[in-house]
């Protein structure tokens, strides 16, 4: 059984056009940061310094994805890590119910810990996979899910990491509810650094979305 973990210097920030192959599981892999805990100064510096500008003259700069990721760099390297961490905490973490659930089961069920819970699990019982111990989140929160689908597209198992699963996996435990999750944080005005954030997490996944239907 292979663990799952959340492994931040994995992170590549590089030029966002139409995401493939490994670029794919890069945004995956930064869009699980953005949602597992809010980023450093480290992150954000490595944002604001990424090739915004290269992507703005190149073909695909006037592409959607091109122009929310430099919505992204922009709130990077406006905004200190204290403010993303206040921001982050305001709205995802809480003793009661937070501003914005993380969580697929409460889009997809109306409440925390049920069915999309279990057949999530399942799922990843029959890739071979399990989170580790340190990671705190069920295994329906959307970074969870994102790591999936990074591990999906740029693991080792061939068995495991191939298109075919990547299909399935998201069409069952993403798509159902990544565009409620989007809407929520954006309902919220006092969320600006997560807004840009929401959108690169929408039209990535539409992408996703478009491509999986073309199989």
């Amino acid at each position: 059984m292979k663990e799952l973990r959340k492994e931040e210097n994995a992170i590549e920030v590089g030029e966002i056009g139409l995401p493939e192959d490994l670029a794919r599981a890069d945004l995956y892999g930064l869009i699980a940061r953005f949602f597992y805990q809010p980023p450093d100064q480290e992150l954000l510096d490595q944002i604001a310094a990424s090739a915004a500008d290269e992507a703005s003259q190149s073909s695909e700069g006037n592409a959607p994805l091109a122009q929310v990721w430099l919505s992204v760099v922009e709130v990077a390297k406006n905004n200190s890590a204290k403010a993303w961490h206040d921001e982050f905490d305001l709205n995802f973490i809480s003793v009661g119910r937070p501003n914005v659930i993380l969580n697929g089961s409460f889009y997809m069920a109306g409440h925390l810990n049920e069915k999309p819970l279990i057949e999530i699990r399942r799922a990843l019982d029959a890739f071979g996979l399990e989170s580790a111990q340190e990671i705190t989140e069920t295994e329906d929160h959307i970074s969870s899910l994102c790591e999936v689908m990074r591990y999906l597209i740029a693991g080792d198992d061939v068995e495991v990491s191939n298109l075919t699963n990547q299909q399935i996996f998201f069409n069952a435990h993403i798509r159902p509810w990544y565009e409620q999750l989007c809407e929520a944080i954006e309902e919220i005005p006092e969320m600006h650094l997560y807004h840009p954030v929401a959108a690169l997490t929408r039209e990535f996944l539409d992408i996703e979305g478009h491509s999986f239907d073309m199989l």
